[in-house]
């Protein structure tokens, strides 16, 4: 087999493009365990997610995760599902066709605007194909986590880099690495958090609920944990919140090791005991909602406060398509593009001349 893949046809005179490539998680194409299985079996093969030996592993992957949980996890799917597909899906594809209006209308018209998934369809590497074939040379890579993470934002600069170790002609890459503090992201999510208080009131308490990782990897220098705390506390204080009114929690814990502390259910269930009779939950670090937000929090946590004698448990949505947040998803884009923006796209004309006036130079082109 071939190393590298056949280059695209390529004439003179063709323009270049630039193209953006916002990439999320990943999905199943349906709530069926026959597709919850190799979304699932991508996603705990990564490295970056599960940093434990292969040897030991793959049995416990293959010979049991893989047997039980794409069953319970359909299930979760299918209780959130919507008719268009999957929420995280349906999202991320509105938000890149936004941004794409955004930034035509604040003048950069002309950049091609894609979305992938980093595990499940579409695929990084077939996103980044079709861009290449549509004359792309310059690529800006948005994961869209807010916090970066080696086990999100890392694994999608790898999975890029894997790619382009297939490809003979290479484009130019930039990544955005995290957009934690971006002002527009933050006055977003104040924003969020004050219109769904006026249409509902104000609770005791907001929860800001950050998905977890293990505590190990805060240990070996992952910034992730700093990240969502400096999250927290800008968006505490756009909101004028006092400490006591306020908490950050972490989600979506798996396995039996200690993953970063407080966790979110056992948190809310305390504050219930403790006579804390409404709470507002939100999750900063999805800016789409997903299963995390709308099965594990919106359901399985109210479930749990209220079970445990708290009275009221109000969800905020995320971002999703709030006009504040695409914009400030442009402005993060037209940061990062830099002095791309000011390269012309050449049309065919003009490179053909370009070219003509080269060989009459002596140049071979």
């Amino acid at each position: 087999m071939a190393r590298y893949w056949t280059e695209p046809a390529y004439s003179h005179g063709t323009p270049t493009r630039t193209g953006i490539l916002l990439v999320n998680l990943g999905t199943p194409t349906s709530p069926t365990a026959a597709s919850v299985r190799p979304y699932l079996k991508e996603f705990l093969s990564d490295p970056r997610v599960v940093e434990i030996p292969k040897l030991v592993w793959w049995p416990i992957l293959n010979g049991i995760i893989l047997n039980v949980r794409p069953k319970k996890s359909a299930e979760k799917y299918a209780s959130i599902w919507m008719d268009e597909g999957s929420p995280l899906k349906v999202h991320t594809q509105k938000q890149a066709k936004l941004l794409a209006g955004y930034l035509g209308h604040a003048g950069a018209a002309g950049l091609q605007v894609e979305w992938a998934m980093r595990y499940g369809e579409p695929s990084v590497a077939s996103v980044l194909n079709r861009m290449k074939a549509n004359g792309c040379t310059r690529i800006l890579v948005v994961p869209l986590y807010p916090q970066y993470a080696a086990s999100t934002t890392a694994s999608v600069m790898d999975e890029v880099a894997r790619c382009m170790t297939r490809w003979r002609n290479l484009p130019e890459i930039r990544y955005v690495r995290n957009f934690h503090d971006q002002p527009g992201y933050i006055a977003a999510l104040a924003q969020s958090v004050r219109d769904h208080w006026m249409r509902n009131g104000q609770g005791d308490k907001l929860i800001m609920s950050f998905h977890g990782i293990p505590r190990r990897s805060l240990d070996l220098g992952d910034p992730y944990h700093c990240e969502c705390q400096k999250t927290a506390r800008l968006l505490a204080a756009a909101l004028q919140l006092p400490d006591d009114r306020w908490q950050l929690t972490f989600q979506s814990r798996f396995g039996k090791a200690e993953w970063l502390k407080p966790y979110t259910q056992p948190t809310l269930e305390a504050l219930a005991r403790q006579g804390t009779e409404r709470v507002d939950v939100m999750c900063p670090g999805f800016p789409a909602d997903c299963l995390e937000t709308l099965e594990e929090i919106a359901m399985e946590c109210r479930t749990a406060f209220l079970g445990a004698g708290g009275k009221s448990f109000h969800y905020i949505p995320c971002l999703n398509e709030r006009d504040d947040w695409i914009a400030a998803l442009s402005a993060l884009v037209r940061d990062h593009l830099g002095n791309w923006l000011s390269i012309p796209t050449a049309s065919g004309d003009a490179l053909a001349a370009t070219a003509e006036r080269a060989r009459m130079a002596g140049a071979e082109c």
